[in-house]
């Protein structure tokens, strides 16, 4: 999946706007395929029959991370109860309070969900935001490689994802940070389904590009040797 299929479903998300888009540098961005996070496509109050019906489908065919996503789900439904609060420090600044981390007062204890040793989230949440942290499961150099590459290539995009940090936090390879604002213009549960859905498809993908590199290797390998056997 591309990243434009991904910033059309999470531009989808905002609150009473059927074709929320923000201006992109460069041009136009070209029309996102639908059958990427079914669960942004419907735009309203609730989740409609079709929404719900394909967000089933989608859980089921992931038994094995259904555990791990449910409870990062309900996580980020209790800690996404942010407010609008204007800082302690600096007059008229509105800044994310897990950001700054000026005020301790206003932080909560963070959450770290693990499903591995090599596969875990950490949730930090404040009076205003909320900073999600992921770390991709990475079993080889190779995996090293194309999580570090592929997140690099996302967080180059942050401006399209709204949410997305441009640095991960330390010892994570990805960040996001949802604001009190993103909560106002967006509905609060297809924000959740947007994060869940992007921890579905950032496996898939670094899956699917490893499968090609490893055939792309046998094939110049082939190629090679065959060369000394001819």
């Amino acid at each position: 999946a591309g990243t434009d299929s991904w910033t059309q479903r999470l531009w989808a998300a905002q609150r009473g706007t059927k074709h929320a888009r923000p201006a992109k540098r460069g041009g136009h961005i070209p029309s996102a395929s639908r059958s990427c996070f079914p669960c942004l496509i419907a735009r309203g109050p609730s989740r409609n029959k079709s929404s719900v019906a394909s967000l089933q489908m989608a859980k089921q065919g992931n038994f094995a991370l259904k555990p791990y996503l449910d409870a990062i789900r309900e996580t980020l439904h209790a800690a996404l109860c942010v407010s609008n609060f204007a800082s302690q420090i600096v007059e008229r600044h509105n800044k994310p309070e897990i950001e700054v981390g000026t005020s301790p007062e206003l932080l909560l204890n963070s959450v770290v969900i693990h499903r591995s040793d090599y596969e875990h989230v950490m949730i930090e949440t404040a009076v205003n935001s909320v900073r999600m942290s992921i770390k991709v499961k990475q079993l080889d150099e190779m995996d090293e490689i194309l999580a570090r590459k592929f997140s690099r290539f996302l967080m180059l995009r942050a401006d399209n994802f709204i949410v997305l940090r441009r640095k991960p936090m330390p010892g994570y390879d990805i960040s996001f940070l949802l604001t009190n604002f993103n909560v106002e213009t967006m509905w609060k549960h297809k924000l959740i389904d947007f994060v869940v859905q992007f921890m579905e498809e950032i496996d898939s993908e670094i899956s699917s590009m490893k499968i090609q590199v490893n055939e792309r290797a046998r094939t110049v390998g082939y190629q090679f040797l065959k060369e000394f056997t001819s």
